[in-house]
């Protein structure tokens, strides 16, 4: 028990700090001499990138996104193999929040600045429940195409998540995840949510 949580605790910090990596930041700055946090949104996730810097910074942006929520999860499953079931999902649970909040709130821009969090926790829940999360997906994909606003398909995705999750695995603590997960991307898109009410919100 002693050496499941301190690999826990290890993992979750290494989740954490690949979180905190600020990839639209960086690729901006490296490769489009600008700084996305004062373009656009202001926002450093993949949709105020493909709108400011174009559509290859914007796609590079989502992969390394989608795997800093992937790859902690995936060490994680193959740690804690063999481990109790209920253990072990509430292993990935926390492995996958810390890699969540990481990129809300990274250690490296000292808490702020972070993204809005929905190609994370997409990383996250494509290992964790990879039905759920591709119902999630599909939700996001009709909402977009219905409204013509990304935003409009993040927050159906989320709010469809832990209801996907519940009934494909029955699982507490993976449910208790992908809600707190729903929650805090609800929470960032609390401007989004404002536009959208009052039909302000920008189109793709």
């Amino acid at each position: 028990m002693c050496l499941e949580i301190l690999i826990l605790f290890g993992l979750s910090v290494f989740a954490y700090l690949l979180g905190s990596i600020p990839c639209g930041l960086i690729l901006t700055k490296r490769f489009a001499s600008i700084d996305i946090r004062e373009k656009g949104s202001g926002n450093i996730g993949a949709t105020n990138v493909r709108r400011v810097a174009g559509a290859t910074l914007g796609t590079l942006t989502l992969t390394g996104d989608l795997l800093k929520g992937a790859f902690p999860v995936c060490l994680a499953v193959y740690a804690m193999a063999g481990t109790d079931k209920l253990m072990g999902e509430i292993y990935l649970s926390v492995v996958a929040l810390s890699s969540f909040l990481g990129h809300l709130y990274p250690l490296y821009t000292k808490f702020k600045g972070g993204g809005k969090g929905v190609a994370t926790a997409a990383g996250c829940f494509i290992i964790i429940s990879p039905i759920a999360c591709i119902v999630a997906m599909l939700i996001f994909i009709v909402f977009i195409f219905l409204s013509k606003r990304v935003s409009a398909g993040s927050l159906s995705g989320a709010a469809v998540l832990p209801v996907a999750v519940w009934l494909t695995n029955h699982s507490i603590p993976l449910t208790a995840c992908a809600i707190i997960t729903a929650i805090f991307i609800f929470f960032r898109h609390t401007d989004n949510i404002k536009r959208l009410l009052s039909g302000t919100e920008p189109v793709i």
